[in-house]
C-alpha cells in the first residue's frame, strides 16, 4: 500500500481519544487530592523550509499537587527529512525523504518521590514503509517491587492477547533501550518498547493498530492505580533529594540518547512539546 492517509487519520483520532481519557483520569486524581489543577492546551504548527503544510499538534500540560509536571502531546506531521537524517530512519534515505508521523507522547513527573514517574508513547509512521512503534516504562526514584510487578503484568497481559512472543521481546528491548551507558545504570525499572511493526497491507495495519490501542489502554488502566497507591505516603528531605538526583539521570538520557527527542528536533517540531519530558527540578552532584 502506498497511500496510508486514511489509516493515519484513524490513528490520529485514537491518539487524541487516548489523550483525552488520560488527561481526565489525571485531573480526577488531582481533585481527590484537593487540587483544582487541570490541563492547559497549546496548539502549534510545524514550520517547514519551503512554507508547505507540515502539520502540527497540541501540547497538554498540567502542574498540580500530585502531578508536579505532566505533559501529554499529540502531533501529526508530514514533510521531508533532511538528507543526512533520512539515512537514519527506517524506510527512508537519500531518494526517499518523505514521511508522515502521528503519535501520542506522555511524561509525568510526580511531586511525591514515592510515586513513580512514567513515560508512554505510541506512534504510526510512514516513509517507503509503514509501521507502528511505542511502549511505556516506569521510572521510580524509590522503587517498590509491587509497583514494578503490577506495571509489567499489565503490559504482559496486553502483549499476550496478541502474540506470546511480544512481551519477552519488547521487555528486553526496553531494558536495552532505556539504559544510560555513561552512568552504567538503567533509567528505571523498565516496561516494553517496540518499533518497526511493519504494515505491508491493511490486514497487518489493523492487527498492529489493535495492539497499539491495547498498549495505550494498559497504561490508562495501571498507572493511575500506582499513583493512588503511593501519593499519600509521607516522605523525608532525603527522599526528595534522591528524587532530584534521579531526575538528573532522567534528563541526561532524554537529551543524549532518546530517539523521540532527536526526531522532534530534526523534523521541526515544537520545542516546548519536545522538551516537556524534562523534569521541573533536578540536581547534579
Amino acid at each position: 500500500m502506498d497511500d496510508w492517509t486514511a489509516q493515519t487519520a484513524r490513528a490520529k483520532t485514537w491518539f487524541e481519544t487516548l489523550r483525552d481519557d488520560i488527561c481526565a483520569a489525571f485531573e480526577a486524581i488531582e481533585r481527590e487530592a484537593g487540587s483544582d489543577a487541570a490541563f492547559s492546551y497549546t496548539s502549534w504548527n510545524r514550520d517547514t523550509a519551503d512554507r508547505s503544510e507540515g502539520g502540527g499538534g497540541t501540547r497538554g500540560l498540567m502542574k498540580g499537587k500530585v502531578f508536579e509536571k505532566v505533559g501529554v502531546n499529540v502531533s501529526t506531521v508530514q514533510g521531508e527529512f533532511a538528507p543526512e537524517f533520512a539515512r537514519t530512519i527506517h524506510g527512508a534515505g537519500a531518494e526517499q525523504r518523505g514521511f508522515t508521523a502521528t503519535g501520542i507522547s506522555l511524561v509525568a513527573h510526580m511531586a511525591n518521590p514515592h510515586v513513580p514517574a512514567v513515560h508512554m508513547n505510541t506512534r504510526f509512521l510512514t516513509t517507503s514503509k509503514a509501521w507502528f512503534g511505542g511502549g511505556a516504562d516506569l521510572n521510580p526514584p524509590i522503587p517498590y517491587e509491587e509497583d514494578t510487578c503490577d506495571f509489567h503484568a499489565a503490559f504482559q497481559q496486553a502483549c499476550d492477547a496478541h502474540d506470546p512472543e511480544h512481551y519477552p521481546r519488547f521487555k528486553k528491548w526496553a531494558d536495552e533501550y532505556f539504559y544510560i551507558p555513561h552512568r552504567g545504570v538503567h533509567r528505571g525499572v523498565g516496561g516494553i518498547f517496540y518499533d518497526h511493526l511493519e504494515c505491508a497491507d491493511t490486514a497487518e495495519w489493523e492487527r498492529h493498530f489493535a495492539f497499539t490501542r491495547d498498549v495505550g489502554s494498559a497504561f490508562l488502566g495501571i498507572f493511575p492505580q500506582l499513583v493512588r497507591r503511593r501519593m499519600g505516603m509521607a516522605h523525608t528531605a532525603e527522599d526528595k533529594q534522591r528524587q532530584l538526583e534521579w531526575r538528573g539521570r532522567y534528563a541526561e538520557f532524554n537529551l543524549v540518547y532518546d530517539r523521540g527527542t532527536l526526531f522532534g528536533l530534526k523534523t521541526g517540531g515544537n520545542i516546548d512539546a519536545i522538551l516537556m519530558s524534562l523534569p521541573p527540578e533536578a540536581v547534579w552532584n
